[in-house]
This record gives C-alpha cells, structure tokens and sequence, in this order.
C-alpha cells in the first residue's frame, strides 16, 4: 500500500505483562500508525502480535480514529480488545499519541501546515 505525502508514521510502544507470548517473542508491545496530519486520521495500523487475526483486529479499532481523541479510542480498546495486552495496547496508543503531537510540531517548526490544533 502506498501512503499520501502527508500522512507520518508513529510507533507506539509498552510493557506488556511477563507471562504475555509478545512480550516472549518482542520484549515489548508495539503500534505502528500513519497517520494524515491534514485531519489526524489514523489510515493505517499494526502491532506487535503472536497470531495476525490480533494485529488485523487492533487495526479495525484504530482505522479512521482521530490521533489526538485519546478517550474516544482508549474506550473502544476497552470495549471491543478482550485480549492480555489490552493495557498495553492503551498504553502504546498514549505514547504513539505523544510523538505524533511532538512530530506535528517539529514539522510546523519546519513550516509544514497543519490544519488541526495540537
């Protein structure tokens, strides 16, 4: 899949409890988001999973979300992800969160426009 010119890439990362088999097999539990700075939709996801129907269904949560509503997709993890990296995954989503913010500014800094507020 090709992505637009002003969509970026965050990861977001967390520890995941120790008898997890991601944090066995990676360590850590990771998201992957690209995300459009002109709306801060999140068009795409991935994460750190041991079976891919997992990191398809996380991908379902976050896709068409708005990066900077913390609460809207927080709940919706809660809600719909029943799985043992469910904290985790609300972690990772807060510091995918905080350097997409840290990334916006950084590229307004370099007179890109955004058309949101951060």
């Amino acid at each position: 899949m090709l992505y637009d010119k002003d969509t970026i890439y965050i990861i977001g990362d967390a520890q995941a409890s120790v008898n997890n088999p991601i944090t066995q097999q990676y360590n850590a539990f990771f998201i992957g988001l690209v995300v459009d700075t002109t709306s801060h939709k999140i068009v795409d996801a991935g994460c750190s999973s041991t079976i891919p129907l997992t990191s398809d269904f996380v991908r379902s949560i976050f896709i068409g979300h708005n990066m900077l509503l913390l609460d809207v997709v927080s709940e919706e993890i809660r809600r719909r992800y029943h799985g043992s990296s469910q904290k985790a995954l609300v972690v990772a989503y807060k510091d995918a969160q905080k350097k997409y913010k840290l990334a916006l500014n950084g590229r307004e800094e370099l007179g890109f426009q955004s058309s949101g507020t951060v």
